[in-house]
């Protein structure tokens, strides 16, 4: 049975730009899904398109058991959508704009009034609540836009780097929040280029680059298509070196790779803890003085550069392709007013 969120053979082209080439996706009801990509992959664009704001070219969706194509408006109304940009009034004071989107969602004004208030203390804005919103800093505005995708307590939730701009004290309670959510049963699509953010919070995570899914699983799954532990040894003398290499090449599943400048040691290894005690009293054994060792398990961005060839980037996809070739073709970003009509 199909998940809360479903696609099957997206495609979207904007001219010679292919930013969609039949994605897939498959999101069980009160799960998380991390959608990982470099900039310009399709990430945005996907969302889009199972948000309603963008028609595919191909392929079919649905969200909330509702068909996308056929029925954007219910899909409309069974949804939160927070976008990379802040899409709030600068004119209005925080209260006042999650009240104005409470009343979009159909909310009389006494329930928007008292869920607007909920989501100013939730997202630590009551202090500033009646100031108006162009006196607010960039996580400001960032917290009230996420605030104002849940005014309703959508079954689905999209996010679209949620975090972006954020210090780590305000990213840190988003991701509690979302937890919160999730655990209520709502189910969410995330979309992130920090890795430590899907690790924690997706619970099956795909890899979009050039507008394909090229991997898909659990974060422990995917790290492990990367090769397993490794022993990283860094020694104090370069002369250290060369017996290290050897100490090491007894133990290795793989090749020693030496970085010179560093004096650091790395080689694929199976065994755990108990082998790296095993390696450490070698070490002592040759005379090698290390200045530091350890197991080290593979990351998302070891993934990452195993699957695309380079690291996730840290920046705004509005500077990549994908978002220059939707706005050269008349499909700029919408705000969620339009989306709520």
């Amino acid at each position: 049975m199909p998940g809360a969120i479903h696609a099957e053979g997206l495609v979207k082209t904007f001219g010679a730009v292919r930013a969609l080439d039949g994605v897939d996706l498959d999101v069980p009801e009160g799960t998380v899904l991390g959608l990982l990509g470099p900039n310009g992959a399709g990430k945005t664009t996907t969302v889009r398109v199972l948000t309603t704001l963008l028609r595919p070219d191909s392929g079919r969706a649905v969200v909330a058991g509702i068909d996308v194509l056929q029925h954007p408006n219910e899909v409309r109304r069974s949804i939160g959508l927070s976008g990379q940009f802040a899409a709030v009034d600068e004119y209005l004071t925080g209260r006042e704009n999650l009240q104005m989107v409470g009343r979009l969602y159909q909310m009389n004004a006494r329930e928007a009034k008292i869920r607007a208030g909920e989501l100013l203390e939730r997202f630590n804005l009551a202090d500033a609540a009646d100031r108006p919103a162009k006196t607010y800093s960039g996580g400001m505005r960032r917290r009230l836009d996420l605030a104002a995708a849940l005014v309703v307590s959508p079954p689905v939730m999209f996010m679209d780097e949620p975090t972006t701009g954020l210090d780590p004290r305000n990213r840190q309670q988003l991701w509690e929040v979302i937890q919160e959510l999730v655990r209520g049963g709502t189910t969410l699509l995330l979309t992130t280029q920090y890795l430590e953010e899907a690790d924690h919070l997706a619970d099956n995570i795909c890899v979009v680059d050039h507008g394909k899914v090229i991997a898909r699983g659990t974060a422990d799954q995917l790290k492990a298509r990367t090769g397993g532990e490794r022993v990283e040894v860094v020694v104090h003398h370069p002369d250290e070196i060369a017996p290290a290499r050897e100490a090491l090449t007894a133990y290795g599943k793989g090749e020693v790779t030496v970085a010179e400048h560093t004096r650091k040691l790395t080689v694929p290894v199976t065994g755990g803890a108990k082998l790296l005690a095993e390696v450490i009293r070698d070490l002592d054994t040759r005379g090698v003085e290390i200045d530091d060792i350890g197991l080290r398990r593979p990351t998302l961005d070891d993934v990452f550069i195993s699957l695309t060839g380079h690291a996730a980037e840290v920046a705004d996809e509005s500077n990549g392709v994908e978002q220059d070739a939707e706005q050269k073709h008349g499909h700029g970003r919408k705000n969620r007013k339009e989306s709520t009509k």
